[in-house]
Order: structure tokens, then C-alpha cells, then sequence
């Protein structure tokens, strides 16, 4: 695991006290939308499908660091959009830092090597660069050429300057693991802090719905890829125990409000990843007031093919915390590539066939099968 002492026992320290206070539901990462504006429209992400004037939004600096002081969450993820097209994310970034809260600064890099004077490197700063692949893969997954080279540049520069620099990559239809590893070894030799990958997730206003990846086809192409790593010199910015659930050795239960999510509409319902599900006013009335056995895999069908960090890294972590020889034990020897995988978990919902509405909650249906 790549993250930094530092921040591995704030964080520890932090979940330690959520667990002596009682607490069933907390968050871990705040994931903080301050506009929806970007300068890219990749195949793959909806986020750009609002008119003008919502583009047009942003989160104030107060409204953001309100946010981040309401959520009280140890690390937060600024993303968008594209944030640095927010004329006060430095000050925002600021802000944060003071309040001793690790931030992950998410940017497509087109307009780093410009911005990145307006930042100090800092422990509790990481840019979080967006690289889905190799030149071509990249490049075709933005729908824009050269966006690769100006990417890379970026990242160089910021590890020249002293920055923590990961890269957050994205999976879709079409991967070889032979593909992925010659990408991982690149970034690798990069000399970057480390990896944050996850199958895409299906966003309903994507413009190209056919490049997502199905569960069973995710779960197997991790599996290739991981196997490709004979030398174990890659390093990811996951918990050992979400590694294994890509590879399809661990049935977990998505749990949502580990990352919530504060954008230009309110407290997003459950998750960043599904955007017709309502807002609550306050980080307070989301965390009470969700009906949160509605959501995640086998219990609703917008759920059913993802694996996204955001909802299982924080289950993840809170089975390695509970759990930390077997964390430990994963970790030394890397995620199971072969033998029988993890059954799902049962459906608790029946779609009618007849007028497509969903049924929530009803007695447990299995697929037969133990997989999707």
C-alpha cells in the first residue's frame, strides 16, 4: 500500500474513533463536486449532460469548506467536472490543508502545467492525474488526441516540483490484461506514488453505454491483470483487501456512505455514481434520513455491475480494520488469481416484467449460479 505513515494513522486513529463511539454509518472520503464543468466530454462519463446554466454553477470556497467541516471525513476528493477550471481551487485546496485533511485534488491535467504554480506541495496534497491507458487508449477514452502526452508531461512536472502525484484509471470494454499491465509498468516507472483503478461505472447519461464492463467480465480481467505483476512492482493507492474483491475472491456489500458526495445540487443520493436519486439539504439529513437498503449490488438494478472504489473501498478498509491479519496476509501475497470466485450476493429485488417498474425489498432471489 503506497500511502504515506502519516496518513494511514490519521486515518486508523480516526476510524478507531468512530468504532469506540458506536457508529453503524460514517464517512471515509468526502467527495466534493464543486462544479460540473469540464474541458473534456469523455465516452464514458455523464457528468457534462446539464444545460448552460447548471454548468455554469460552482461551489462557493465557504460553501466547500463548510462541507468538508460538516462531513468531518479524514480525506477528501475534489472532482468534477474538472477542477481546476474553478477559478478559486486554490483557495479551496487552502483550506482544506489547514484543516489537517488529506486531499486528493482529481484533474484530467490539461490545465496543470499552467496551474500548478498556484499550489505548495504538501503531505496533505495529492494531484490525482486521470490516465485510462496507453497513448491510444487514453486518448480514444477522452475523445481527444494528445491529451496523453500533456497528461504525462503533467505528472512529471509535479514530481519534479515535490508534489504526491497518483493516477486514477478507469476500465471499459475492450481491455487486455497484457494491455493494462504495459500501462501499470509505465506509470510505475514514473516514479508515482501510486495506482487508483476500478471497472467504469454505467452512468445513465453517458453518451456511449456499450464500453462499460459487465461484474463477471471485471472481476475476470482483474484476475488477467493481476497475474501479469509477477514482480509485485506495482504499487495501488487500495487497501489489499479491495484488491481482492476486484479479483473476485471477497462478496462485499457497497456501502455508500463511506464517500459522500457535495455538489452544486446538495448532498447527492447515495453516491456520486447514480444521479437521479434525490438530494438531501445537509450532510446530517443524508446520513439519516437515505433509505440506504435500497441501494448496492443485488439489492437495486442500477447497482447491479458495479465494483466502483467509491462504494466498496470503504467496506474494504473497515474488514481490514476489523480484520487486520487477514489484511495483512492479502496484502503479502496479493489477490487470489485462480480457484472458485466469491457467490454473489443475492437479488432483494424483482423487476415486473410487464410495466419495468422495481420491486424493493422482496425475499432474497439467487441467481443460481453464485455469480453475475
Amino acid at each position: 500500500m503506497s500511502v504515506p505513515l502519516r496518513q494511514q494513522y490519521r486515518v486508523a486513529r480516526y476510524l478507531l474513533g468512530q468504532r469506540m463511539k458506536g457508529m453503524r454509518r460514517y464517512p471515509l472520503v468526502l467527495m466534493l463536486e464543486p462544479l460540473f464543468r469540464c474541458n473534456l466530454a469523455c465516452a464514458g462519463c455523464g457528468k457534462i449532460d446539464y444545460p448552460k446554466e447548471i454548468l455554469d454553477r460552482r461551489l462557493s470556497v465557504d460553501e466547500c469548506l463548510a462541507a468538508v467541516d460538516e462531513c468531518g471525513a479524514p480525506m477528501v476528493s475534489i472532482a468534477g467536472g474538472e477542477p481546476l477550471v474553478h477559478e478559486d481551487m486554490p483557495r479551496i485546496v487552502e483550506g482544506i490543508i489547514r484543516r489537517k485533511k488529506f486531499v486528493y485534488l482529481c484533474t484530467n491535467a490539461l490545465l496543470l502545467e499552467k496551474r500548478i504554480g498556484d499550489y505548495r506541495p504538501s503531505p496533505y496534497l495529492t494531484f490525482s492525474i486521470h490516465l485510462d491507458g496507453n497513448r491510444e487508449r487514453h486518448d480514444t477514452s477522452v475523445c481527444r488526441a494528445g491529451v496523453f502526452d500533456k497528461a504525462t508531461r503533467a505528472i512529471r512536472l509535479g514530481l519534479e516540483k515535490g508534489f504526491r502525484v497518483t493516477i486514477n484509471c478507469t476500465l471499459f470494454q475492450g481491455e487486455s490484461a497484457a494491455e493494462v499491465a504495459e500501462f501499470f509498468d509505465f506509470v510505475t516507472e514514473l516514479r508515482i506514488e501510486g495506482i487508483t483503478v476500478s471497472p467504469g461505472f454505467s452512468y445513465e447519461r453517458a453518451p456511449q453505454q456499450h464500453v462499460f464492463l459487465k461484474r463477471a467480465a471485471s472481476k475476470q480481467l482483474f484476475r488477467d491483470i493481476f497475474k501479469q505483476d509477477k514482480r509485485r512492482r506495482w504499487v495501488f493507492n487500495h487497501s489489499s483487501l479491495f484488491l481482492d474483491f476486484l479479483a473476485g475472491n471477497r462478496a462485499y456489500r457497497c456501502t455508500p456512505w463511506g464517500n459522500p458526495t457535495r455538489n452544486v445540487f446538495g448532498w447527492q443520493r447515495p453516491c456520486y455514481l447514480l444521479v437521479d436519486e434525490g438530494y438531501a439539504p445537509s450532510f446530517k439529513a443524508l446520513m439519516e434520513e437515505t433509505d440506504w437498503e435500497r441501494y448496492g449490488t443485488g439489492r437495486n438494478p442500477k447497482c447491479a455491475n458495479c465494483m466502483a472504489h467509491c462504494g466498496y473501498e470503504p467496506t474494504a478498509v473497515s474488514d481490514a480494520f476489523a480484520h487486520p491479519l487477514r489484511a495483512m496476509l492479502t496484502a503479502w501475497s496479493g489477490p487470489r488469481t485462480e480457484g472458485p470466485m466469491a457467490p454473489e450476493l443475492p437479488f432483494t429485488y424483482e423487476r415486473s416484467l410487464e410495466s419495468g417498474t422495481i420491486k424493493i425489498p422482496v425475499h432474497s432471489i439467487s441467481n443460481g449460479r453464485g455469480d453475475s
